[in-house]
C-alpha cells in the first residue's frame, strides 16, 4: 500500500511521532489582564475571517550573538568592526532542530503542510494564514474585535492563549494575540503655513552663535532647514561620496511613503544639487507607494526630506512596510496583522546587503507591547547591529508620558489591572540595541518639552551605560518619583537633535513640523556621513553606536544641561551635565565626531 507523505515523512511515521501530543494538556502561554486603556471589546469575529499568525521559535544561541555584538561594537576591543555575515547571524538566530520538528508536527495535526508555512531566513519565525476558527482551536482561545475609543481603529485580538505543554519550550510567542500596540508615528504637530517657498518666512537676519561656537544664520531660530542643521552641527563643508558603497535607510509604516513631487520640490528649495536625484523604494509586506497628493505621508515626507536631504549624495533606501489594514467587521477580505516591526525585520535580515545607517520614527508605549514580542524584536535589532548596521529610533513625543494619558488629570496608568500611576517608557526606543534620539529646540539648545525619555520596565540597564546612568540617578534628590519608574532599567534617549519648526513640503505646500521624528533622521544622516568618512578611509562603518557613544563619542556631543520633559502630571526628568533621560548625551558636533571616528581602528 502506498503511503501518503506528510511534511516529507511517511504518514505512518508522522502519525507515530505526533502521538506525543495526545493527552498533552493545554497551558496558558501568554495572557494580559485586559485590553489597554482606550480599547474595548466591540464585536465577535466571523470564524472565516483570515488571520496571519507569526510564531517565534526560541533562539538558543542568541547569548553568543549578543557577545559578538558587544565585542565588535566596542572601539577598545581587538574585534571592533569585525561584523558578522548574514550566514553567521542566521546560524546564531536559528532554533534547535528539535524545535523545528515539534512545531511542524503540531502544525501538521491542524492540517497545515510545509507548503502552507512561510519560514524566515533563519527559520526562527513561522508564518501561517488561517481562519479565525482554526486559530481559536489551535490556541484554545476566542478572538474578538476590539475598538479604540479615541481613533475608532478596529483590531482582532484576544487577551489570552494556550498551547500544549510540550510546545511551551519550543515557542516564544504567537501574534497577533495579546498585542494592542498601535506603533504611532512620532510627529507631534503639523503647522500649515500656506506658503510654498520657503516653507516658513523668517523674520530674523544676521547670525548667532551655534553650539559648536560657529556662526549660524539667525533665521534658524524661526525655521529649521537642511542648511541650518549643517550649520548647527558643524557639518557645513563635508561632502559625501556617492559611490563608496555607503547607504542611508529610512523606514515607513502604517501606510506611510514618500511623495516624490514633494521631495523634489524640497530639494529644489533646500538642496538644489540633489534636485532630480532618486532613491531606492522597497515594498515590504505589501507596503504602498501611491503617488497622489492625497495619499502623501507627512511622516515619510519629513524623514526623506531631511534624512536624504542631509546625507545626499549618499544613496538612499526607503522601506514601506505594510501590516496595518484596519479590520472592519463587515468587510471580510482584509487580513488583520498590525505587527510591522517583525515583518520589516524578517525582510531586512534576509537581505545580503543593507544600508549602514537606518532611521525609524515610530513606536508606542512599552506596556502595550507584550514582553515576549518586545524581546524578540529587540533581538532582531541586535542581529542587525552584529551585521554592522546603525539603528536609530525616535524617543517619543510625550515626555515621560504617552499620547493616551488621562486628559483630565494628565496621569499615566499601568494596564495590568492595577491602574497604578506610572511613567510610560516608549518601545522600540527602550531596546538596548538601538540608539534612541531625543529632541531639542531653540538656539542655544534646550530640551523640547515633549522629548521622550526615561527608563525601560522590560530591559535591564546594559553595561555600556551603567556609569552614565548611575551618575545621573545619584544627582536626583532622594525619593524623586519613587515608584514611577524602574531605576534599574535601560535609560534613554542616548543622544538628541533639533525637533521643532522643521520646514517641510507636504501636498505641495510649505509646512512646519515638530517631534522627535525630526530628530531621528537628522542624527541618522550625520551618522551616515560619519560612516562615509570611515569607509573613505578604508575603515569599517560604525555599526551599533552605543558602546562608542558611552565610552568616547559623548566627548564630541553638545551637552544639554537645562530643561525637562514633563508628563504624567509631573515635571518629568531634568537635563543636567552629562547623560540625562531627556536629551541623552546631547546633540552632535560633526567635525569633532569625524575626527574621533577616524582616529579609531
Amino acid at each position: 500500500m502506498k503511503l501518503v507523505t506528510l511534511l516529507g515523512l511517511p504518514f505512518a511515521a508522522a502519525l507515530a511521532s505526533a502521538v506525543s501530543f495526545k493527552g498533552c494538556q493545554n497551558k496558558v502561554k501568554e495572557s494580559i489582564h485586559g485590553p489597554p486603556r482606550g480599547w474595548y471589546k466591540h464585536a465577535p469575529v466571523p470564524k472565516h475571517h483570515m488571520l496571519e499568525l507569526k510564531i517565534a521559535l526560541p533562539q538558543p544561541k542568541f547569548p553568543e550573538l549578543e557577545q559578538h555584538l558587544w565585542e565588535i561594537s566596542d572601539p577598545s576591543h581587538a574585534r571592533y568592526g569585525a561584523y558578522l555575515s548574514k550566514q553567521e547571524t542566521e546560524e546564531l538566530m536559528a532554533p534547535h532542530p528539535e524545535t523545528l520538528d515539534v512545531v511542524s508536527e503540531w502544525l501538521a495535526l491542524h492540517g497545515l503542510a510545509e507548503e502552507d508555512i512561510i519560514r524566515s531566513a533563519a527559520r526562527d519565525w513561522v508564518t501561517i494564514r488561517v481562519p479565525v476558527g482554526l486559530a481559536e482551536e489551535m490556541l484554545d482561545t476566542t478572538y474578538h474585535v476590539y475598538k479604540h475609543a479615541e481613533t475608532g481603529e478596529n483590531i482582532v485580538r484576544t487577551t489570552s492563549y494556550s498551547l500544549p505543554e510540550i510546545l511551551h519550550d519550543h515557542v516564544d510567542l504567537i501574534q497577533p494575540t495579546t498585542m494592542f500596540a498601535r506603533f504611532k508615528a512620532f510627529t507631534s504637530t503639523l503647522h500649515r503655513t500656506n506658503k510654498v517657498q520657503p516653507a516658513v518666512l523668517s523674520t530674523s537676519s544676521g547670525t548667532i552663535t551655534g553650539p559648536a561656537g560657529n556662526p549660524v544664520d539667525a533665521s534658524c531660530t524661526d525655521t529649521i532647514t537642511v542648511s541650518c542643521l549643517r550649520q548647527l552641527y558643524n557639518a557645513v563643508d563635508y561632502k559625501s561620496n556617492a559611490t563608496n558603497g555607503n547607504k542611508m535607510g529610512l523606514t515607513g509604516y502604517l501606510g506611510q511613503y514618500v511623495n516624490n513631487l514633494d521631495l523634489q520640490q524640497f530639494y529644489q528649495q533646500e538642496n538644489p544639487s540633489a534636485y532630480g536625484s532618486n532613491y531606492t523604494f522597497i515594498s515590504v509586506n505589501g507596503g504602498l507607494n501611491n503617488q497622489s497628493y492625497d495619499a502623501a505621508g507627512l511622516e515619510a515626507n519629513l524623514d526623506s526630506q531631511y534624512g536624504f536631504g542631509l546625507s545626499w549624495p549618499t544613496p538612499g533606501t526607503f522601506y514601506s512596510t505594510g501590516g496595518e489594514p484596519p479590520y472592519i467587521p463587515d468587510t471580510l477580505t482584509l487580513t488583520n496583522t498590525n505587527e510591522p516591526y517583525s515583518y520589516w525585520l524578517d525582510f531586512v535580515l534576509s537581505q545580503d546587503t543593507l544600508p549602514q545607517t537606518i532611521s525609524t520614527s515610530y513606536g508606542d508605549d512599552e506596556q502595550t507591547v507584550p514582553y515576549t514580542y518586545a524581546a524578540r524584536v529587540c533581538a532582531g535589532m541586535a542581529s542587525l547591529g552584529a551585521r554592522g548596521v546603525s539603528l536609530l529610533f525616535s524617543s517619543g513625543d510625550h515626555g515621560v508620558g504617552d499620547n493616551d494619558s488621562d486628559p483630565a488629570s494628565q496621569m499615566c496608568f499601568t494596564n495590568d489591572g492595577r491602574n497604578a500611576i506610572t511613567f510610560l517608557p516608549s518601545f522600540p526606543a527602550s531596546c538596548p540595541f538601538v540608539t534612541a534620539v531625543g529632541g531639542t529646540t531653540n538656539i542655544p539648545e534646550v530640551p523640547a518639552f515633549f522629548s521622550g525619555g526615561g527608563f525601560s520596565n522590560y530591559f535591564a540597564r546594559p553595561a555600556y551605560q551603567i556609569a552614565a546612568v548611575s551618575a545621573y540617578l545619584e544627582k536626583l534628590a532622594p525619593g524623586t518619583y519613587k515608584g514611577l519608574y524602574n531605576c534599574a532599567g535601560r535609560g534613554y534617549p542616548d543622544v538628541a537633535a533639533q525637533s521643532t519648526n522643521f520646514g517641510v513640503i507636504y501636498q505641495g505646500e510649505g509646512n512646519s513640523v515638530d517631534g522627535t521624528s525630526c530628530a531621528a533622521p537628522t542624527f541618522a544622516a550625520l551618522v551616515s556621513m560619519l560612516n562615509d568618512a570611515r569607509i573613505n578611509a578604508q575603515k569599517a562603518p560604525l555599526g551599533f553606536l552605543n558602546p562608542f557613544l558611552y565610552s568616547t563619542g559623548h566627548k564630541a556631543l553638545n551637552d544639554i544641561t537645562k530643561g525637562n520633559n514633563p508628563g504624567c502630571g509631573t515635571e518629568g526628568f531634568n537635563a543636567t551635565v552629562g547623560w540625562d533621560p531627556v536629551t541623552g548625551y546631547g546633540t552632535p558636533n560633526f567635525n569633532k565626531l569625524k575626527d574621533l571616528v577616524l582616529s579609531m581602528p
